[in-house]
């Protein structure tokens, strides 16, 4: 089905929705009710509280309505006749006046008995358009009016709508595998993360575990930058305001700083990014094209004051961890450099499955105020990125609009196990820092020319990263990134001191090895390793023992029966290849 027809049915759906509320509740005025991403929804003013419960009266009265819409009547009214037709609905009359003073042409729409404003975009006959069985209520949430806190809160009942009853059941059955790969559950039944009311939201902290995966990660960052010349720095976490205001920062995203005020009455940020910082080590010393190009890394946290209601699990976070790069570099050596951190890209995703697809986030030539620079320098950098992806010989979605303040880039999507889309790592072409700054380098002729910067996050944010990947993998990691690769479980007794040589022998070799030799029951100790996805459970007994051989079962539930030797040998191997097991 194209697109456009499932978004026309997924609108009509929330018509047919307003509807039913509005003869369920008559006092019910509806505001707006867009087709959005599987579904629709539709926000209310009621006169008294539902819920999911309430849903399969309201969906039976939808079924009920919907035999009745035999097709959507146009009809274009003035904004006195509009006024009248709502006047009690005050969400509708503020819409009415809105687009009134706009110049725009008022529309209502009629199917059956209801009657709304709308600009149109339905489905010609609902009765036979909308196939039974391939929509459903989903969720009920509150929303401001207009998005505004200071606005009233709406009830807003969202809708899932398909083609097909088939593509319904499909969807219904991911979002309940999404549940049970949920990053915030599994964090939590793994000992990964966990958030403190005392430290506040939007702070993760790490454990052990979730520590040693973190460095796990960006340790295999550095050994693909490291092969490519990269090379680390520090900076401290605040910064005088200055700085961002030759960055051009402070006048676009001063509301989104941490300020600190000293006791001498000056002003500090905390850093929302690492790039400005960066550029003064660059600018630290005269440099030649000999020494082009430059290229800084740092895994380091930035802050930003995101407003509580938008922060969720790891996806969004107050404190964030950037595996953070800039190239500086001349405009000749943009493609070259560029290059390399494409195959960084493409190795480190390839390694968790991910297959990706670039987009060329570019500036808006229509709004072109929201953008530092030049047209000029912009029209250089896009230019450049359209050769690189040419280069690459693929294909990438436009993204217009999508470009960052001062430069555009390659943001690459990837698509989960569950297929859901997510944007990764990403290659920034920037001209206008470098210029803010004054940053140059004397060429061949003895002349001093313009740096270019390149930004290149490869995890970008480790935080939203691990929200990926724990859900892309539901918790069941690779073996050389598993905080524990090998859990060791004594039958009895008199098994312990046997399991302890093993569990010491497997360390030795490099091996994250854990004893479960609690006094609990063997099938209780076994199903708390399992629990905790385990790449490989050793159980050992008196066969084990006598024979000097292993019985290994790995996390499908597969068994093999090896050495230690060649067990450890098998597994160094997993880790030395990454192997995604």
């Amino acid at each position: 089905m194209p697109e456009e027809k499932l978004n026309q049915i997924r609108h009509t759906l929330a018509h047919l929705l307003a509807a039913s509320i509005r003869t369920l509740y008559p006092n019910a005025q509806n505001s707006i009710g867009p087709a959005i991403e599987n579904g629709f929804y539709q926000d209310f003013d009621l006169p008294e509280t539902i819920s999911e419960k309430d849903f399969p009266v309201i969906e039976a009265k939808m079924n009920e309505l919907l035999m009745t819409w035999k097709e959507f009547t146009k009809r274009d009214v003035t904004p006195d006749e509009a006024k009248k037709e709502f006047a009690w609905n005050k969400y509708k009359v503020e819409l009415i006046e809105e687009f009134s003073q706009k110049g725009d042409q008022l529309t209502f729409y009629t199917a059956g008995e209801f009657v709304d404003l709308c600009r149109g975009g339905h489905v010609e006959h609902p009765h036979t358009d909308i196939v039974p069985g391939s929509w459903k209520l989903d969720r009920v949430a509150g929303a401001y009016w207009r998005g505004d806190e200071k606005n009233k809160m709406l009830t807003r009942i969202y809708g899932l709508a398909f083609e097909s009853k088939e593509k319904l059941d499909g969807y219904i059955a991911m979002q309940e595998e999404a549940k049970k790969r949920d990053h915030r559950k599994l964090g939590k039944e793994l000992g990964l993360f966990l958030f403190s009311d005392l430290v506040g939201p939007g702070l993760p902290l790490w454990t052990p575990k979730g520590t040693l995966l973190r460095e796990l990660l960006n340790d295999y960052v550095w050994s693909l930058r490291k092969k490519y010349g990269y090379e680390k720095v520090t900076i401290p976490h605040i910064t005088k305001k200055e700085l961002y205001e030759t960055s051009g920062h402070w006048a676009k995203y001063a509301d989104d700083l941490f300020k600190i005020h000293t006791r001498e009455n000056k002003l500090f940020a905390m850093k929302p990014m690492n790039c400005p910082h960066h550029t003064q080590i660059f600018d630290s010393e005269p440099r030649s094209y000999r020494d082009m190009p430059q290229r800084y890394c740092e895994t380091t946290m930035v802050y930003r004051d995101e407003q509580s209601g938008e922060l969720s699990g790891l996806s969004r976070v107050i404190s964030i961890t950037q595996d953070d790069a800039h190239v500086f570099c001349r405009e000749s050596q943009i493609e070259e450099e560029s290059l390399k951190i494409w195959d960084i890209i493409e190795k480190f995703y390839g390694a968790f499955g991910f297959e990706l697809t670039p987009r060329l986030s570019r500036h808006d030539p229509d709004n072109f105020e929201k953008y530092l620079g030049t047209k000029e320098t912009w029209e250089k950098a896009e230019g450049a990125l359209k050769d690189l992806i040419e280069k690459k010989n693929a294909v990438a979605i436009d993204g217009k609009g999508e470009a960052a303040f001062y430069g555009p880039k390659i943001d690459f999507l990837g698509k989960d196990s569950l297929g859901r889309e997510h944007q990764v790592g990403t290659i920034q072409i920037d001209f206008v820092q470098p210029k803010n700054f004054g940053l140059t380098f004397t060429n061949e002729k003895g002349e001093k020319e313009n740096v270019v910067m390149i930004h290149c996050a490869i995890m970008g944010s480790i935080e939203r990263f691990m929200m990926i990947m724990i859900e892309h993998l539901g918790g069941s990691f690779p073996t050389w990134l598993s905080p524990v690769q090998v859990a060791i479980i004594p039958v009895r007794e008199n098994h312990i001191e046997y399991a302890k040589k093993v569990e010491t022998d497997l360390e030795e070799s490099g091996i994250r090895a854990k004893m479960y030799d609690a006094n609990d029951s063997l099938g209780k100790r076994i199903h708390a390793a399992k629990g905790q996805k385990i790449p490989y459970v050793i159980v050992i007994g008196d066969k084990e023992m006598s024979s000097g051989n292993l019985t290994i079962e790995k996390r499908d539930g597969t068994k093999d029966e090896q050495t230690l030797a060649i067990f450890i040998e098998m597994l160094n191997g997993e880790v030395k290849n990454r192997s995604l097991n």
